[in-house]
């Protein structure tokens, strides 16, 4: 998806842009769709000499390029590239993100798709805002997201409607543990995880809870706004999948303790988590989408249920660091600080969340 400008961890896109004058970055059949895309979007061939190829830095999983060329007027052409991170297909199957993304985009969700090539795609670039880490705290804003977020949860997507959560841990769990060293299995108490992936969904599968389509990766890089008409748009679908919503909500606390735009990107600041009353606006918010006022019963429900998800939450991104860090070599970021940071966070909070055993 697109940003003018400034931020994204998946599609994060940066303020940060590495500028290249060389078309070169980009695979041929890449720029056979691009070439194709000048005569069919706007009447004209593509000169490779006018092209500029931006990449938009802060992205986690894939690498994202904004290709620009001139247009009437001083009107500029663009579109985005999104190439593959190396392996990141261990997390999900692409071929159901494609699908996914086509949804979106017949729902009015998102960009449209306008070529695919062997190893990613090209996209229609959205004139609007990524947001940054600091967007996620204005009130305005964060009641945006919550009505939007409930819009999203409704969408009646295709497949199976099944809670992906736990059989999602599982797989990735084991992927983990297969390419980690002994020593570092240790060290991360990898082994431990299989009983407490077993304890949250026992704990939490028995409790009465909404599920519905979720982003399952809900940070400021994967949300735009479009500054004039505040239209808020939710961009990059690769995670997305039938959850219980309040696992969505909770992930989306969660990436309040992130900046990933600093020099330290992979270091989190958990103080920056919204506390309560933060945290009951928010779902105040979701919960009235509909124009009808919650009861306060629902909303003291559902904030008790997103803070038992915060834990999910940390052992999914942990196993995503610990994956990432093995397969993921072309993007600069410290993905086994990252999960470290994910892991003691939940053995920290656990406690306080769930009780003692």
């Amino acid at each position: 998806m697109v940003a003018v400008d400034p931020p994204p961890r998946e599609e994060a896109v940066a303020p940060a842009l590495k500028r290249s004058s060389s078309i070169e970055r980009i695979p041929e059949d890449a720029r056979r769709i691009l070439h194709r895309l000048a005569g069919e979007l706007w009447g004209g061939d593509v000169d490779p000499s006018a092209l500029t190829v931006s990449q938009l830095k802060g992205a986690m999983t894939n690498e994202v390029f904004r290709i620009t060329w001139p247009g009437g007027e001083g009107d500029p052409r663009k579109v985005l590239v999104r190439i593959y991170g190396q392996g990141v297909d261990v997390f999900f199957d692409r071929a159901d993100e494609v699908r996914t993304f086509e949804c979106m985009s017949r729902h009015g969700q998102g960009p449209r798709l306008l070529g695919r090539f062997a190893n990613g795609r090209v996209e229609e670039f959205i004139n609007a805002r990524t947001l940054s880490a600091a967007d996620l705290r204005d009130l305005e804003i964060s009641a945006l997201i919550a009505k939007k977020l409930r819009e999203f949860h409704d969408l009646d997507m295709p497949g199976p409607k099944n809670v992906s959560l736990w059989q999602r841990l599982r797989r990735w769990l084991e992927e983990a543990r297969g390419r980690c060293s002994e020593e570092e299995c240790k060290e991360l108490q990898l082994d431990k995880l299989v009983d407490e992936i077993a304890m949250l969904e026992s704990a939490l599968s028995v409790i009465d809870q909404t599920v519905g389509f979720c982003h399952n990766d809900l940070q400021y890089g994967n949300i735009m706004i479009h500054e004039e008409t505040r239209q808020v748009t939710l961009i990059d679908y690769e995670y997305g999948s039938f959850n219980p919503i309040a696992f969505d909500i909770a992930n989306h606390f969660c990436e309040m303790a992130a900046d990933y735009h600093t020099a330290t990107p992979h270091v989190l600041d958990f103080t920056k988590y919204p506390g309560i009353d933060e945290q009951r606006k928010f779902v105040q918010n979701y919960l009235s989408y509909s124009g009808e006022k919650p009861s306060d019963a629902e909303v003291e429900r559902l904030l008790d249920l997103i803070s038992k998800y915060t834990l999910a939450s940390h052992l999914f991104w942990g196993l995503w660091g610990i994956i990432s860090a093995h397969v993921n070599k072309n993007i600069d970021f410290e993905y086994k600080e990252y999960a470290r940071q994910r892991f003691d966070q939940y053995w920290q909070t656990k406690p306080t969340i769930l009780g003692p055993n």
